[in-house]
């Protein structure tokens, strides 16, 4: 590690994606306070997690990583969210069923409040306002107050993320992650569909859980059917609220971003001498890297050897975000150069923004279809180059809406106005993450 580098070396870099706030002592002022409260999560939490992640980096894991595009005041509740943890834990089990391979658990949670954007404002019936950068930032709402960047919001964002940790912590521990339930919410959503090859993995997966039954290892080992690890992560955009919930680990020394287990960087601001990278490659957190078709091998070396000099197993996840046709241009070459230098990372599929259009009636969405199409390739891919897919990373909710088209349900571009949430992109809806776990499974099942 650099020894110039501390947790505020950032400040001296150029950046970019940030807001611009009117009054510096106000926003300095809530910096202290947060630096003053407790930490959302613990180092001991982050090295475990690095933990895990190393196994997924060495092929003895997966990672499912998901959540909202884009955290909510207004939207949080204890309902929503345990209907998004319960997804989660539903495409979990299909994908252990699917990989024989346990699944690393990380939630686009607890933090997700900041969003980078292609333009710094927008402009409605003649009207020029700053973009909505996320609620931790400023309001969606159109209007010069809405807008104005209000530094109140890294408080009530850090307010809303220990609730959320709070209710995780107990859904993970209270009997809502129990195996038997989960899969009954599985067997109750195969009932619904006219998939087959769906029953067929659903009725594998019962035989297993009765198989373990039998042999007494429910009983024994009564925490792993009851209880998971769950961890949250989100993109470490809005750095004046990632420094200051960054604290040394006064047992076993380090720094930690104590904001969320995992942190990423997205293509805006991934660049190697500029602020997020200064400030990211410091911290000992497990670290995603949001990869587009447009990236160069090089560049890909000289990051790792920037965030990683010690190549670590588990500290960073490459997350190609391409579309199905530039990720067979385009992904093969990345693989053989990190082989090629001996260099350990988690690959993983963001099979959502890459696939964002504007439908004909104006809305945002994303195609079910092609999602599917650049998770297939994504793993086909890798088996052709003897290279291990390591995750999934979703944009997700476990509420009904009608945001991305296609699925069983047959969403259609028609219907996207009828249960439009998102603050931001597109989400898959619960049905179509269960139905796309399932498909992701019949896949590998025939592979």
């Amino acid at each position: 590690m650099d020894k110039q580098w501390n947790k505020n070396s950032w400040r001296t870099f150029p950046i970019s994606q940030q807001p611009i706030y009117a009054n510096k002592e106000h926003v300095r002022k809530v910096e202290t306070e947060i630096e003053q409260l407790p930490p959302l999560v613990f180092a001991e939490e982050v090295r475990k997690l690095k933990e895990k992640l190393s196994n997924v980096a060495e092929g003895k894991a997966f990672l499912l990583q998901g959540g909202d595009c884009a955290e909510s005041f207004s939207d949080f509740s204890a309902n929503n969210l345990r209907d998004s943890f319960k997804v989660l834990l539903q495409m979990s089990a299909i994908l252990t069923y699917a990989t024989s391979l346990p699944v690393i658990k990380v939630g686009r949670m607890a933090g997700q409040f900041a969003k980078p954007r292609s333009d710094d404002y927008e402009i409605k019936d003649g009207l020029k306002l700053p973009s909505y950068r996320g609620d931790i930032i400023n309001d969606i709402g159109f209007d010069e107050v809405a807008r104005k960047p209000d530094p109140d919001r890294m408080l009530k964002a850090y307010n809303q993320s220990a609730f959320t940790l709070n209710l995780l912590r107990a859904f993970a521990t209270g009997g809502l992650a129990n195996l038997e339930k989960v899969h009954k919410w599985n067997l109750d959503f195969v009932k619904q569909t006219t998939k087959s090859k769906f029953l067929e993995i659903a009725n594998g997966i019962s035989k297993a859980l009765d198989f373990m039954k039998a042999c007494g290892i429910g009983k024994k080992n009564k925490s792993e059917f009851e209880q998971v690890d769950f961890f949250t992560s989100h993109e470490a955009l809005l750095l004046n609220y990632e420094e200051s919930l960054t604290r040394t680990d006064s047992i076993m020394g380090g720094w930690f971003d104590c904001s969320a287990h995992m942190l990423w960087i997205g293509e805006r601001t991934r660049k190697l001498d500029e602020a997020h990278i200064e400030f990211i490659r410091g911290i000992e957190n497990p670290i995603g890297v949001k990869i587009g078709p447009k990236t160069e091998s090089s560049y890909i070396i000289d990051l790792i050897n920037k965030l990683n000099p010690k190549n670590e197993p588990g500290r960073i996840t490459l997350i190609t975000r391409m579309g199905a046709k530039n990720l067979q241009e385009n992904l093969p070459s990345l693989i053989k150069e990190i082989n090629c230098h001996k260099k350990t990372v988690i690959w993983s599929c963001d099979p959502m923004h890459a696939n964002t259009y504007k439908s004909n009636n104006g809305y945002k969405t994303r195609s079910f279809d092609k999602i599917l199409e650049e998770i297939e390739a994504f793993f086909i891919i890798h088996k052709k180059l003897d290279s291990f897919p390591g995750g999934i990373h979703l944009e997700i909710t476990g509420q009904n809406v009608t945001e991305c088209v296609g699925g069983e349900q047959e969403i259609k571009e028609e219907n996207l106005s009828d249960r439009y949430h998102t603050h931001c992109d597109p989400r898959l809806n619960a049905n179509q993450g269960v139905e796309l776990a399932f498909k992701i499974s019949e896949f590998l099942k025939t592979n």
